[in-house]
């Protein structure tokens, strides 16, 4: 009876459910209290369900569920709500993925860090993109396959078991006791996975910060096929993307803006392509260069996920090791550089860069004809031979539209990889799906890239392709329109309030084709001593935020989104995109981003009596 209500209760949302539940990639980004992302959404859900509440009103005042559709999203929520309910478990046991393989290497990866065993239990065949091989001689992950008829077959184990079944209905479980973790597979939609036993529930937070670090989601799209399908097994997935002309659009319209001709990669958000980036060049140093150490080069304060994942891949690979490249704020990217890859050289170690161009948060572009000298610079070991020469792995979300890897352009002679975050221009907030392209020189290493974007499910799903498809084609445009938006408000706050000072490109720059719409914004404060100081401008950043939001709250948002269609974002970085940064290399600015299309006017005035409160 209580499973009947709840049922009939999520067919009325989903007949009422807000249309940015389905097409943004955030939601009510202005009720958004980080450490309670997904408990309040989730609290305040169930509280509407008990009052038997389903109007869209409603649902819309709901507050932001996670912090990206990477982590979650309000369906994602709810399914995982629901299938919790229905098993007597908790919601946060139940996590869904857009890939079929990462819950898998989610529980696997927990394992190898713990020296634990793991057997992986299987009815009819095994999912094919699942490579056993991969998994063991590069991911390093230890375990056992089995193939069983039906779970009740599972006996004890001294370890985890994982029980894999492909099934149309990704939402109904039959939960044994001697499982620990149950994973359901669809061939379209992704996979959901139930975390059994309070012995596992350890294992909880760490297989959300996979889905947080090196995937997504299953997409809102997919979850609400999924709810469907629950409620009336008659929903079904059909295949309405004409596949082959979207993606055929999508590596056209990438090839035209990068200005390279080797064909594109698409993944399924930004951190799922960089994850198979260093993965597959992780793979291509252990096959080419058998027994040396592998270095990822990562400047501290980067976007925290970059950071992150850098060091989750380094904790799991054997003599592989994250070195920090200072590039931000008073130091040079291009000396730090050489230094790192001198002392790389000389231990005679393969040397892999991941650096954003412009930086983040501080927006600072390298004298490129030195960075592409620097990079190329042949280096000798301490026994005088040839040094392995670096791959560049190259940041380019804030300017896309650069060209850095086309023949003659100015990294074209160098091993260089680039890619994008898909929920930003790409898409203009739409999807996640992230792009990565290289030079000539680099071709060899994207096959490797693909196989792991394979391995780990992580391309591009066909909706995301199809927005893809649409958005590409007016990108360009767009960057320079929100441009144009960014130098009228930086010049504006430069007349209006000179003792702040501002980080954005120079004319020079931008006549070179950097046209970011970032800046960052160091406030001018006051204070007897240091901490004072530090306090009162920490201060001052909420209270410009949280002013403008307040003034504006139908374009400005708190968040770190950029390249969005419409509207205003602001951010603090060290409380945001460098929230898993060591807090002596956070940035404690204002970060903020605009659109295309937001009223300008009407940010200077509120701006102005910001100025006339400070």
């Amino acid at each position: 009876m209580e499973d009947n209500k709840m049922l009939n209760y999520i067919k009325d949302v989903l007949e009422n459910m807000p249309t940015d539940w389905l097409t943004l990639t955030t939601h009510r980004l202005d009720i958004y209290d980080e450490e309670l992302a997904k408990t309040q959404f989730l609290k305040e859900f169930e509280t509407l369900f008990n009052q038997n509440i389903s109007e869209t009103s409603s649902l819309s005042e709901l507050p932001t569920a996670f912090d990206y559709i990477r982590l979650g999203h309000p369906l994602s929520c709810v399914l995982e709500w629901v299938i919790g309910n229905l098993n007597n478990l908790n919601a946060e046991n139940v996590i869904s993925f857009s890939s079929r393989t990462i819950p898998i290497m989610a529980v696997l990866r927990k394992n190898l860090l713990a020296n634990k065993n793991t057997q992986i239990i299987y009815s009819g065949e095994l999912p094919d993109f699942f490579d056993t091989e991969i998994l063991r001689s590069i991911y390093g992950y230890k375990f056992d396959l089995k193939n069983v008829v039906q779970v009740e077959e599972v006996s004890e184990f001294n370890g985890s078991t994982i029980f894999i079944t492909q099934q149309d209905d990704v939402c109904n479980f039959n939960l044994a006791p001697n499982v620990d973790f149950f994973i359901n597979v669809h061939d379209t939609l992704g996979s959901v996975l139930v975390v059994n036993g309070k012995q596992n529930e350890s294992y909880i937070s760490e297989i959300q910060h996979v889905r947080r670090r090196e995937t997504i989601a299953m997409t809102p799209a997919n979850t609400l096929v999924a709810l469907k399908y629950l409620l009336d097994k008659s929903s079904s997935y059909n295949k309405t993307h004409d596949v082959e002309t979207n993606k055929t659009q999508v590596l056209n319209s990438i090839k035209d803006i990068t200005g390279t001709n080797i064909k594109a990669l698409v993944g399924s958000s930004g951190l799922s392509m960089q994850y198979a980036i260093v993965m597959g060049l992780v793979h291509e140093a252990l096959e080419k260069h058998k027994g040396k150490a592998i270095k990822i080069i990562v400047p501290p304060n980067c976007y925290g996920g970059t950071n992150d994942q850098a060091r989750r891949v380094a904790a799991c690979i054997d003599n592989t090791e994250v070195m920090d490249l200072p590039v931000d704020g008073g130091q040079d990217m291009v000396q730090s550089i050489d230094i790192v890859l001198d002392k790389i050289a000389k231990e005679d170690a393969i040397p892999y860069i991941i650096a954003e161009i412009p930086t983040n948060p501080r927006v600072e572009v390298p004298d490129l004809i030195k960075l592409k000298d620097v990079l190329s610079k042949e280096r000798t070991t301490k026994n005088g031979e040839i040094a392995i020469d670096p791959v560049f792995i190259l940041d380019q979300t804030f300017c896309p539209n650069v060209h850095f890897l086309g023949e003659n352009e100015i990294l074209s002679s160098v091993r260089t990889i680039a890619y994008v975050s898909g929920s930003k221009f790409p898409s203009g907030g739409k999807c996640t799906a992230g792009y990565c392209v290289s030079n000539k020189k680099s071709e060899a290493l994207m096959e490797k890239i693909a196989l792991h974007l394979r391995l780990c499910d992580n391309e591009a799903t066909d909706l995301q392709m199809e927005i893809l498809a649409k958005q590409l084609p007016s990108m360009i445009q767009r960057i320079d329109d929100a441009y144009k938006n960014t130098r009228e408000f930086v010049t504006f706050i430069e007349d209006n309030l000179p003792e702040a000072k501002i980080n954005f490109v120079s004319s020079t720059l931008a006549n070179q084709g950097f046209t970011p719409s970032v800046f960052s914004l160091d406030l001018p404060t006051k204070g007897a001593t240091d901490e004072e100081k530090e306090s009162h401008k920490r201060a001052l950043n909420l209270k410009l935020i949280n002013l403008m939001i307040k003034e504006i709250p139908n374009e400005s948002k708190f968040c770190v989104s950029y390249g969005q269609l419409k509207g205003c974002y602001w951010t603090i970085p060290a409380t945001s995109t460098q929230g898993t940064t060591k807090e002596g290399d956070k940035d404690y600015i204002v970060r903020v981003a605009l659109s295309p299309n937001l009223d300008l006017e009407l940010h200077k005035k509120v701006f102005l009596d910001f100025i006339g409160k400070m």
